[in-house]
């Protein structure tokens, strides 16, 4: 049962959490003005949570300090997230990549848009080890070290190109991200990530079968459902399936160019 308890947790707190970041930035991309910044502002309370919960699974050896450990985790990689999403925390690079420019170039170039999120995330990760070395719970640490490893490979696929590209998600301050992506066949990225997020999740399979108490249970069910998840994600670039359907029946409609010629009209 306490495999399942935890599944489900995680499954639901990575496609509510999904959900919540996207429908926050959907309404200030509709709002306008300095909405961005409140939302992010307004997101720091749940950044807070987050350290807090770190912090308190690191002197809890049980179920509840697992937990506690994992959700923190994941509140601070979220609001890292929303963070980037809203449009504050993205790269100095803010045009679209220009037409034909590729190589080093063109990397370098994407590079720029989003590495003040890259920092951001390389800080997180900073900061959580320096939390949880030493600590016997480390469900934190390896949490947020798989959504770091999903992440950054997850943009490298993007720039080198797969065939399938969600663009209906992108936020009004991101559009310009669109340029830098790529639809093409799998390069030599895909089966590297796939192949290292197979490896990861064996890992965490071979420790949740060899599990002997509740607390490991919960802790490498917990990690097995993130990585699984993540290696979802990977093959949804290349498998056709209706992924967005998740979330859009959560969203409101993105602002159309008609609403934002009205409101310059003072409609």
């Amino acid at each position: 049962m306490t495999h399942w308890i935890a599944a489900v947790i995680a499954i639901f707190v990575w496609w509510f959490a999904t959900g919540a970041i996207m429908l926050a930035v959907r309404w200030a991309d509709r709002a306008g003005g300095g909405a961005h910044g409140m939302v992010v502002f307004a997101g720091i309370p749940m950044l807070a949570l987050g350290v807090a919960g770190v912090i308190l699974s690191l002197s809890s050896a049980s179920v509840w300090g697992v937990y506690a450990g994992f959700l923190g985790a994941l509140a601070v990689w979220g609001w890292i997230e929303l963070a980037f999403l809203a449009g504050i925390i993205t790269g100095s690079e803010t045009r679209e990549c220009p037409q034909g420019l590729g190589g080093f170039a063109r990397f370098r170039r994407a590079w720029r848009t989003v590495s003040h999120h890259e920092m951001a995330l390389v800080l997180g990760l900073i900061s959580v080890v320096a939390l949880t070395v030493g600590a016997e719970n480390q469900v934190a640490l390896w949490a947020y070290l798989i959504l770091f490893l999903a992440r950054i490979s997850a943009k490298l696929n993007l720039f080198f190109g797969v065939p399938r590209i969600n663009m209906e998600f992108v936020p009004a301050r991101l559009q310009h991200l669109k340029s830098y992506f790529r639809k093409a066949p799998v390069t030599f990225a895909f089966p590297v990530a796939i192949t290292g997020l197979s490896f990861t999740l064996a890992f965490f399979i071979l420790h949740l079968m060899s599990a002997t108490t509740a607390i490991e249970a919960a802790s490498f069910t917990l990690l097995v459902a993130l990585a699984s998840l993540a290696l979802l994600e990977h093959w949804l670039m290349v498998v056709p399936l209706p992924d967005a359907k998740l979330w859009r029946w959560m969203l409101p409609a993105p602002k159309t160019r008609h609403e934002d010629e009205g409101r310059t009209h003072g409609l």
